[in-house]
């Protein structure tokens, strides 16, 4: 499958956390979902398995989840 890429603009905060990110982008319901996800290592940031929730992604980062990848943008 391709992978669906799609952006994010921060729009003037410093960051945004991982499990925010994902709810907002409709990726999960909750965050438990997000904790489960990340516990199986099915979370990447910048090509490397994330497994803490809570990671502050910053402009330049990079999501993937699944099918959908998510860039950081100002």
């Amino acid at each position: 499958m391709k992978i669906q890429e799609s952006q994010f603009a921060l729009d003037g905060r410093e960051y945004i956390e991982l499990k925010n990110l994902m709810k907002l982008a409709s990726l999960v319901n909750s965050g438990g979902e997000v904790k489960m996800y990340c516990q199986n290592g099915e979370i990447s940031v910048n090509g490397e398995v994330e497994t803490r929730r809570g990671k502050k992604l910053r402009v330049g980062n990079t999501l993937l989840f699944g099918i959908k990848q998510i860039e950081i943008i100002e």
